[in-house]
């Protein structure tokens, strides 16, 4: 009797537990299968029906958690974003030399980022956003283009930080150093995105580095 008792008050405590890990665990899935399809399809090309499918939640459950598609959406950016920060930033709050950071964010996003096959099967989803969302759905292309500042503005503080420090070469320009490191890496993003060719973004970084490098004293 004891053992019944006890097994019915660890089920008694699974059933108080369960509902609400079982609800961030299925919102958790649908935004994730959301991110991976989004990153193959964009945003406008993939269906609820799509979304349903690939996470195994019902409309009901859906609705449970998000009010719309687009409100779906918003989660799924969040989201990307703390993937990127993880992906690109890593190791960088370990190297003292401005310039060598960005050799190392450069590293970041050819290796850890772009490759990440798991959470962007489809390439770089903030590309896709971009592509997709600017003409038809511009209030959400505005949010996509806050990440895109905050990299370019990244990039133009380590050189400007780089140029104080005496690591840039005399007459060295950071604004256009900025412009070139950072059209460069959305131009590979894009090339990777239509064509997945591994040898042609290691060119693409390798070249970008380089530039990077001609840049120092």
């Amino acid at each position: 009797m004891k053992h019944h008792a006890r097994w019915a008050n660890q089920d008694s405590e699974i059933l108080k537990i369960n509902p609400k890990k079982i609800k961030m665990r299925l919102k958790n899935k649908i935004i994730h299968e959301s991110l991976k399809l989004f990153s193959l399809k964009g945003f406008e090309s993939t269906s609820l029906h799509d979304i349903l499918s690939a996470s195994k939640a019902s409309k009901g459950g859906f609705y449970n958690h998000f009010a719309s598609k687009e409100d779906l959406f918003y989660e799924v950016l969040q989201e990307a974003g703390k993937i990127w920060r993880k992906r690109n930033l890593s190791g960088l709050d370990d190297i003292k030399e401005p310039t060598q950071k960005i050799k190392k964010l450069l590293e970041n996003f050819r290796d850890q980022y772009l490759l990440d096959s798991n959470n962007f099967p489809g390439g770089c989803i903030f590309i896709t956003f971009a592509v997709e969302l600017g003409d038809q759905r511009p209030h959400l292309s505005q949010k996509v283009n806050k990440g895109f500042i905050g990299l370019k503005n990244m990039i133009h503080r380590f050189l400007d930080d780089g140029k104080k420090f005496g690591e840039l070469r005399n007459g060295v320009d950071p604004d256009s150093v900025t412009e070139i490191l950072f059209n460069g890496m959305l131009g590979t993003s894009v090339n990777y995105n239509a064509n997945k060719s591994i040898e042609g973004l290691e060119k693409s970084i390798a070249a970008l580095i380089g530039y990077l490098e001609n840049q120092k004293a």
